[in-house]
């Protein structure tokens, strides 16, 4: 039975889609796999590690069977990505093998029973939804996902917390060192929320986030997020994404964020972020600090380490205040700053104690809070 007849790039697309998400070794060996399902034209892949599922439909079916099986997805994304653009390649089942021809060119498959995959069931109802444009996401995710935790034993850190009233939708990641936050309003039209009752908060796992931020495009196409007690769905083109939630309760990020700081001065963004990369090839892997010191005029940022060598570099800055002296872990810093695309950023500190806090003058929804540490 023909499955497919289509063009390679035209098969690799919603292959890619679905495959970010696969294992090559795993317990289960049709987690290896994708499903693939043809309702006549009509041709979906899906692919699921249980936490998480992805599925997308094109219209590249031939004629006007229905089947579902399922094949490894790792070999037949190299399989496609090794054969030329030309000429078109056909995708038929005969035998429990799925085969690919393109010319002189033949490839059989082994198969697993579609019966046997383990697809994730959409929840029966979605108390919250937000429709936004792809590109607002995409960047909300950008802004906080770089603060989110790998692997913490505080297994309610390695994701991140989406946040749903009336009026916003907040993103908050947090690894207990340092603390990314930022919103998009309903001030912009493009945002609609449809809530049933205040406020709703969610921890969507580490791997559905980055998965996002890689299908998501730049576009002003519309995205929407569907959330349930124990699931979240992100609908977008023909991409649907299905994940678990993460269970526990978040840090109170409103008690960590600082609103009572002084000493504050304007940095130009890239300037800053280059003097932190030449401090930073003077530490050490275990110990990454570096010393900012605020005074009128001036900020230095300095680093030492155990050869007893050391860097410092001074950067103009519009600051009549008090001087403080704080170490900071440099990669803390550095990660901010490359993250975020304006010409400067506002740090706002206290005393060598206390966090740090950076905003961003182009965007009033922005905070970022790194923890200070002893030098």
């Amino acid at each position: 039975m023909i499955l497919i007849k289509a063009q390679r790039d035209a098969l690799l697309k919603p292959l890619q889609t679905v495959t970010g998400i696969v294992e090559r070794r795993h317990t289960l060996p049709i987690l290896s796999n994708v499903l693939v399902s043809k309702d006549a034209d009509r041709i979906s892949f899906c692919s699921t590690d249980i936490e998480m599922q992805i599925r997308t439909e094109s219209n590249m079916g031939s004629g006007s069977e229905q089947l579902s099986t399922t094949v490894a997805a790792r070999k037949l994304l190299d399989i496609l990505r090794a054969l030329p653009e030309q000429p078109e390649i056909t995708l038929s089942y005969t035998n429990k093998k799925l085969n690919l021809s393109q010319g002189k060119s033949k490839f059989n498959l082994q198969t697993l029973p579609s019966e046997e995959f383990p697809t994730v069931l959409a929840a029966e109802q979605y108390p919250a939804k937000v429709t936004l444009s792809q590109k607002a996401l995409k960047q909300l995710f950008h802004s906080v996902h770089f603060a989110m935790a790998q692997q913490d034993i505080r297994y309610y850190l390695n994701g991140l917390l989406l946040v749903i009233d009336q009026t916003s939708l907040k993103a908050v990641a947090t690894d207990g060192h340092r603390l990314a936050y930022s919103a998009v309003t309903t001030n912009d039209k493009n945002v609609q929320i449809q809530l049933q009752g205040d406020r709703q908060e969610v921890i969507i796992p580490r791997k559905a986030i980055l998965e996002c931020q890689r299908l998501l495009g730049e576009t002003d196409d519309q995205v929407s997020i569907e959330l349930a007690p124990n699931q979240a769905r992100f609908k977008f083109d023909q991409i649907e994404l299905l994940s678990k939630l993460i269970e526990g309760k978040f840090p109170d990020y409103q008690r960590v964020i600082p609103s009572n700081h002084q000493k504050i001065v304007a940095v130009d963004r890239e300037a800053f972020y280059g003097s932190l990369q030449r401090a930073a090839i003077l530490t050490t892997d275990k110990f990454k600090g570096v010393r900012l010191t605020l005074s009128p005029g001036c900020l230095r940022v300095s680093s030492t380490n155990a050869e007893q060598e050391d860097a410092s570099e001074e950067l103009e800055v519009a600051y009549q205040g008090d001087p403080v002296d704080i170490g900071f872990n440099v990669q803390y810093l550095l990660d901010v700053l490359s993250n975020l695309k304006n010409k400067t950023v506002q740090v706002a500190l206290h005393d060598p104690n206390a966090s740090a806090l950076i905003t961003s003058p182009d965007d009033n929804e922005f905070r970022y809070v790194v923890m200070p540490m002893r030098i």
